[in-house]
């Protein structure tokens, strides 16, 4: 999961080399950390937060497709 993010953020913003991904697991879900330049941050977000919703929900998909754990992303 830790990748996908990694690659969607890539992606999207103008300094790739800034894209940050820490990963953090409890007992229940699985944390992720995406950490970006600060002049990236509106291109992960996007516009009323549809990006950062939309890969909330491809995270969602793949984690209950492979392991039913559940994945929370934080834009940091």
């Amino acid at each position: 999961m830790r990748e996908l993010v990694e690659y969607i953020a890539k992606c999207l913003v103008d300094n790739p080399d800034a894209v940050r991904v820490s990963q953090i697991r409890t007992p229940h879900a699985t944390i992720l950390k995406l950490r970006v330049a600060p002049e990236d941050k509106g291109w992960v977000i996007g516009k009323r937060g549809r990006v950062a919703n939309a890969t909330r929900t491809l995270l969602r998909v793949a984690s209950s497709a492979r392991r039913g754990r559940r994945i929370i992303l934080e834009i940091v």
